[in-house]
């Protein structure tokens, strides 16, 4: 317990942090100048030099019921930039190039730093290293597969793993693996749809996370008691989905509640392994205080360097190698149970 007191006090600080970081407001689109750029843009679809053909006037779009701005079909929503996107995009970098004549820093919009799009790619380097994070996870869940299925011995009688986990973390493996598919979506395309599904699978596979974590600690091998155990968390965040999707997307409150079950489960793994003498601790220990030092980033934030890396796209960066060494633990925790278990059959 004694070896696990920087966790608690680092993850203490973290979520404080945390907490109140995601109450501060974005200045850039409260700016009255971007905010009329924004509108005279999405009634006439000039901004500038630049002409947004998805923008009309009201007047002269009868088509869809008098909509100023096309209704597109979902495939030309994704493949085309929509009026709304483009005109806050252009009206931003408008804006911000006026701010820098001035000497001012940048500021965000719509919760976001200014980034310079690549082509549909409105955060190319965030939505590239959330793709490399995907990859990192398949192939960690595909080596973990291959050892628990034909490397380490299974049971006579039933032809199953010893590990009692396997199942556990084939489910986390596949929300994982959602959860970056669609970060790596949210930050190519950022509209309702995807920001909506970027978040709801987040706070699942945190949730998840938990349970998996709290099932480990606590050695809970039966149906009956890990049903008991994922029941009101399930629940939770069943709930806490369903209200972020159809009342109200509340970043402050899903920011508290994602750090919360983060926090939870650091302090579960942290605690565990030093209670249990797990032999693969030290490398545990490793992912939790690298883990906690990379959510620091999202604490420390700073606009995009050369308009593309901020500390956003660094976090993601930083969960590479965090997700190489924890599907590295998780195998070495598949071959030491079993080869305990092998020990008492014997």
């Amino acid at each position: 317990m004694g070896g696990s007191a920087w966790v608690v006090r680092l993850a203490s600080l973290l979520a404080l942090g945390l907490v109140l970081g995601a109450v501060e407001a974005s200045l850039g689109d409260v700016d009255p100048r971007y905010r009329t750029c924004v509108k005279d843009c999405q009634t006439t679809g000039i901004t500038g030099e630049n002409i947004i053909s998805y923008c009309q006037n009201k007047e002269n779009d009868t088509s869809f019921g008098g909509s100023w701005c096309n209704q597109e079909q979902i495939y030309m929503q994704w493949k085309e930039l929509s009026c709304r996107t483009d005109c806050r995009y252009f009206c931003m970098m408008q804006r911000e190039g006026e701010r820098q004549s001035l000497g001012l820093t940048p500021v965000k919009y719509h919760g976001k730093w200014p980034f310079l799009r690549i082509s549909i790619f409105q955060e190319p380097l965030s939505a590239a290293l959330s793709a490399i994070n995907l990859l990192m996870h398949f192939t960690g869940w595909l080596s973990f597969f291959l050892l628990v299925k034909y490397k380490l011995p299974l049971r006579p009688q039933t032809k199953r793993t010893y590990y009692e986990y396997s199942s556990l973390w084939h489910i986390y493996a596949i929300l994982s693996m959602n959860a970056w598919f669609w970060s790596s979506i949210f930050h190519t395309r950022d509209i309702d749809l995807t920001e909506k599904l970027d978040y709801s699978s987040a706070v699942a596979l945190l949730g998840y996370s938990l349970i998996l974590s709290l099932l480990r600690a606590f050695n809970v091998k039966d149906e009956a008691p890990r049903v008991m155990f994922a029941a009101p968390i399930l629940a939770f965040v069943t709930t806490h989905i369903l209200y972020l999707n159809f009342y109200e997307l509340d970043y402050g409150w899903n920011m508290k509640v994602c750090v919360v079950m983060a926090a939870v489960q650091l302090l579960t793994w942290a605690i565990w392994a030093g209670v249990t003498q797990h032999p693969s601790r030290l490398k545990l220990w490793t992912i939790v205080f690298g883990g906690a030092l990379a959510m620091l980033l999202e604490l420390y934030d700073f606009p995009p360097y050369m308009g593309y890396a901020d500390a956003h796209s660094l976090w993601h960066a930083s969960t590479i190698p965090l997700t190489y060494l924890w599907w590295s633990f998780i195998k070495d925790d598949a071959e030491f149970r079993t080869s305990t278990l092998i020990k008492k059959a014997k």
